[in-house]
């Protein structure tokens, strides 16, 4: 008689991954951290721990010694799907890996849960699915026309053609949030930096694609959008690539490297590194309050930036060096943030938990921000360095504005704006 197919395939998983799932001691340390764990009410699907139990549990049965013996065990089809909708309820922000005690990469384990989910065709999920296409079609992630990359693009911006320096906008802050954009050429611009864009042919990142699994689908997309990247990067002569959307940054310096199995020929700087690099060199002359009056601001470490590639201090630097700018930090930060709720496909396919997340976390600045018990008498700043944390975080502040939660009241800006502030520029295209 003929042994039964597995229920899984394994594809995507390496070797190590494999003895991951046996190094999960069940401690429970990552259901306590989780952000989406609890801002589902801790729904158990949703714990980093139980998801590592549940995909053993279909290992075993399809790999395991039984397995071995008699045969894979079948697995129905209704354990899958409750199992995809639950592994992308998470934003892969990382936080369960920075306190496993067995050391686990949790980041890549998702997203190669999720990859093989996909190639047996039980994921991704919801519309996350035609992600590929659109981005296929469009080289961007919002299917807008390629010639849209150029809508933000100021009068007085000086742009070279070619240029050491190559700034990257991506696909949000060319086409959605503008004001990123914009402050980001004024900024270079003011500094006297001769920097250059791909333009209309830049192509997205392929992040969106990776975190959510789908890196292998519409021939390989991903692999082909860095790849038309990077020699088009280099056909510019750029030798640092400058990003100020930290998805992009992370998927070039990370991403991009493993999916070309080369490094990238020129280095990639998130624009706060930049600035810090400038602040240093005593390049850089703020020339005003950024609001124009003294104002308390905290930081949000985007996921991306900060524990996926270590970049922690140089945000810091920027907004600390300015004028009327009193810092503090929230008690989770750095490696121990709460993420904004946006990444891993969360915020497009469960925009309800993304926006449960995006409140805990407006709520962690307001404790800093406007601490209990003290009379609110500005509105202080809320910054961070990431334009879908701009999204979200705003997000969540105009719901608990909404529900009538004063103390909510806070300006969310990107580092890149409010460093436009300070030198006296405008971060909109007049």
């Amino acid at each position: 008689m003929a042994r039964r197919e597995p229920s899984l395939k394994i594809k995507c998983l390496t070797a190590v991954q494999l003895m991951e799932l046996d190094a999960c001691m069940r401690c429970g340390e990552c259901a306590e951290w989780c952000p989406t764990y609890e801002g589902s009410g801790y729904r158990p699907g949703l714990s980093p721990r139980d998801k590592i139990y549940r995909w053993k549990r279909f290992v075993d049965k399809s790999y395991g010694m039984r397995a071995f013996f008699f045969g894979p065990k079948e697995i129905p089809e209704e354990e899958f799907v409750e199992f995809k909708d639950d592994v992308h309820g998470c934003t892969t922000c990382g936080i369960c890996a920075t306190v496993c005690e067995a050391g686990i990469n949790t980041v890549e384990l998702w997203e190669a849960m999720r990859a093989d989910l996909v190639k047996r065709g039980t994921g991704p999920y919801g519309k996350q699915g035609g992600m590929p296409k659109i981005i296929s079609d469009t080289f961007n992630s919002y299917n807008e026309p390629k010639e849209n990359r150029l809508n933000w693009i100021p009068d007085d911006v000086k742009i070279a053609d070619k240029a050491d320096i190559l700034y990257f906008m991506g696909c949000t802050a060319g086409m959605k949030q503008t004001n990123l954009a914009v402050s980001t050429a004024r900024v270079l611009n003011k500094l006297g930096v001769e920097f250059c864009t791909l333009g209309e042919e830049e192509a997205c990142c392929g992040s969106v694609l990776i975190r959510t699994g789908q890196y292998f689908k519409e021939e390989n997309l991903p692999k082909r959008l860095a790849q038309s990247n990077v020699e088009k990067i280099k056909a510019k002569g750029a030798k640092t690539v400058l990003y100020a959307c930290s998805g992009c940054f992370r998927a070039s310096l990370v991403d991009w490297p493993r999916l070309l199995g080369e490094e990238t020929p020129f280095k990639v700087m998130h624009v706060s590194q930049f600035l810090a690099e400038k602040i240093e060199a005593g390049e850089v002359e703020w020339v005003q309050k950024p609001y124009g009056e003294d104002k308390i601001v905290t930081y949000h470490d985007p996921c991306h930036l900060g524990r996926h590639v270590g970049v922690y201090e140089e945000p810091r630097k920027v907004l600390q060096s300015m004028p009327g700018m009193e810092y503090v930090e929230m008690d989770r930060s750095r490696a121990y943030q709460r993420c904004c709720g946006a990444g891993g496909g969360v915020k497009a396919g469960m925009p309800e938990l993304a926006l449960s997340i995006a409140k805990a976390r407006v709520g962690d600045a307001m404790e800093i921000l406007y601490p209990e018990g003290e009379e609110k008498t500005k509105t202080n700043i809320f910054a961070q360095a990431c334009p879908f944390c701009k999204r979200n975080l705003s997000d969540g502040r105009d719901a608990l504005l909404a529900e009538e939660n004063p103390r909510a009241d806070i300006v969310i800006e990107d580092i890149v704006e409010i460093s436009a502030r300070a030198l006296g520029l405008s971060n909109v295209k007049d």
